[in-house]
């Protein structure tokens, strides 16, 4: 069975998120994305929690303006709370030390185009 991969962003992150997502899923991981599993009418933080207990990595899609976002800290929370590997991905000219510690002190992958960033992901999940 693939893992499954949850991806974190913002809304301003949501196109690029979408096609880091196909990326993954081309590459046989299946992917938790907001977007795609949260129905209408359903309860957020009860879908984020499914989502979170469900897949095996969070991915927290990070840039100057999310590192301090409510949303991220509590999916961050939550994952690490679960135990989940949580590899943030940083744009990269961030300065990472503006960043929650629990981020500074993970090896992060610098944010590239979706293909590439995808790439180099599902090649350090097979590596694990």
């Amino acid at each position: 069975m693939s893992k499954q991969v949850f991806i974190s962003y913002s809304n301003p992150d949501s196109d690029w998120a979408k096609s880091f997502a196909d990326a993954l899923e081309r590459r046989g991981l299946r992917v938790w994305l907001d977007k795609s599993e949260i129905q209408a009418g359903e309860d957020w933080r009860e879908a984020l929690e499914s989502g979170l207990r469900g897949s095996d990595v969070v991915v927290a899609l990070i840039d100057p303006q999310t590192s301090f976002k409510a949303d991220l800290y509590f999916e961050l929370g939550a994952a690490i709370g679960m135990g989940k590997r949580v590899v943030p991905i940083v744009p990269r000219e961030l300065d990472n030390s503006g960043l929650p510690f629990e981020l500074r002190m993970r090896r992060y992958l610098v944010r590239e185009s979706p293909e590439n960033t995808a790439a180099q992901l599902a090649d350090s999940l097979k590596a694990a």
